[in-house]
């Protein structure tokens, strides 16, 4: 049984699984590409996907070639979504939100002698810029 198998047959399969995972990966992010177009009607979505089921191949190419241009604007597009989600996440996260507050707090602080004029001033410079 063991010797049935050769290098080129151990070769073929590494080659063909290499292609396979190729393609599944251009397929997924096709797919979610198609799903992150708002532009898209879903009764067009869902025709694409059939196409993908019917003739896989052809349809990423034909994909690939009619909507391959605007996939890199809907991705960078979601990035930046994502990026602006994430700071305005950190910013409540970490109170830096509203400069008022932020001079506020400051104020208390000194009041209460737990930070020196200089250290308020850097405080109120800091939230000012």
């Amino acid at each position: 049984m063991l010797a049935e198998i050769s290098f080129g047959n151990i070769l073929w399969a590494i080659v063909v699984i290499f292609f396979f995972t190729m393609y599944l990966m251009i397929l997924f992010s096709v797919i979610g590409d198609l799903f992150r177009d708002h532009e898209t009607s879903g009764v067009v979505k869902a025709l694409w996907i059939l196409f993908f089921l019917l003739a896989p191949f052809l349809s990423l190419l034909i994909y690939l070639i009619a909507r391959g241009s605007g996939m890199q604007k809907r991705a960078l597009a979601a990035s930046q979504q994502q990026q602006q989600q994430y700071n305005e996440y950190v910013k409540s996260v970490a109170g830096q939100g509203d400069p008022a507050q932020q001079i506020a707090k400051g104020k208390e602080l000194l009041d209460a002698g737990t930070i020196s004029q200089e250290e308020f001033d850097a405080i109120k410079t800091k939230a000012l810029s």
